[in-house]
């Protein structure tokens, strides 16, 4: 599925966000880069906008970008070359990543985290990868609040989001999954209990009235 849309997902993500991401994109970014790091993972970094924008704002940091699908892998290096910005694009799977334990000093996943299989699995590979003090960002689309907001956003995700999905991507499937991924995902005081439960020392804040939400661990 996910290699099917490669071609279109970049032009999706404006479209169905307003353009929005890219706001949310640079909030993940300045708690990412917060401390620094030498080293960071990008997971599930898809065609690579994350991994561009955190290299883009700390050139010193080594960055690399991760992800299971190699269509979406190839977009990402040719972005990369066209910008000329040295991130290494690499295969692996979130659940089993190819990485010695207490690798980098920062872990990023950018709507990526509610696709995985296991999420306390996932957590555990991130806690593994990541050096005593590291920092971890993921940055997600949470299910839409009670009230009247998040009531009319569960209306556009679930019938208007599909159908212009469908259109622009040609692969109306992907894009009815999209809601029911973000609809069965945890609220942001459930994940912050999984992130907690792992180990980290976890805040979390809403972004655009709750259409977002970036979670923050750090390993004690």
């Amino acid at each position: 599925m996910f290699a099917d849309i490669a071609p279109r997902y970049d032009l999706l993500n404006r479209v169905l966000s307003l353009g929005v991401d890219k706001s949310w994109r640079r909030a993940a970014a300045s708690e990412a880069l917060l401390l620094r790091p030498a080293r960071l993972l990008d997971v599930a970094t898809g065609t690579g906008d994350f991994a561009l924008e955190l290299k883009r704002r700390s050139p010193h940091t080594e960055v690399i970008a991760s992800d299971f699908v190699p269509q979406m892998l190839e977009i990402g290096r040719k972005k990369a070359g066209s910008q000329h910005l040295e991130i290494h694009f690499e295969e692996g799977d979130a659940l089993h990543l190819p990485y010695p334990d207490a690798s980098f000093e920062s872990l990023t996943c950018a709507f990526g985290f509610r696709n995985f299989a296991d999420y306390q699995r996932g957590l555990a590979e991130f806690w593994r990868v990541l050096k005593p003090g590291g920092r971890l960002v993921i940055l997600e689309f949470p299910p839409p609040a009670e009230g009247l907001f998040g009531s009319a956003f569960r209306f556009y995700f679930q019938h208007i989001l599909p159908r212009i999905g469908a259109v622009v991507s040609g692969n109306g499937g992907a894009y009815t999954y999209l809601p029911e991924s973000v609809l069965a995902f945890p609220d942001p005081p459930h994940l912050a209990r999984l992130m907690h439960a792992t180990g980290f020392r976890v805040h979390y804040r809403l972004l655009s009235g709750g259409i977002a939400a970036i979670h923050v661990g750090t390993k004690s």
